[in-house]
């Protein structure tokens, strides 16, 4: 996750991210609409995750809570700096090899 966060200066994200991890990277660039069409046609999870967190970030709550229950995931009532956290963190490992 610390590797994720360093490339945040990057102009790109890395090739080797896995989808659901560029898209949480260009969510924290402020691009919400890149980050949304990386996770919505992917059919895993970890996208479902990526795409709540996308949608309560934008505001569309019950949105957000069926893709919560498509990546069976319990509907987050942090804050969204730690929702991003504890994404980033659990699919840390998400590089495409």
């Amino acid at each position: 996750m610390a590797d994720l966060k360093a490339s945040l200066s990057d102009a790109l994200p890395a090739p080797t991210l896995s989808p659901p991890l560029a898209a949480l990277w260009w969510a924290a660039k402020g691009d919400w609409d890149a980050a949304h069409k990386i996770v919505q046609d992917e059919d895993t999870r970890d996208a479902a995750w990526v795409h709540a967190y996308l949608h309560r970030v934008e505001g569309d709550l019950g949105n957000a809570g069926y893709w919560y229950r498509q990546a069976g995931q319990p509907v987050a009532k942090d804050s969204l700096d730690a929702e991003w956290e504890r994404i980033a963190a659990t699919l840390g490992g998400g590089e495409r090899k």
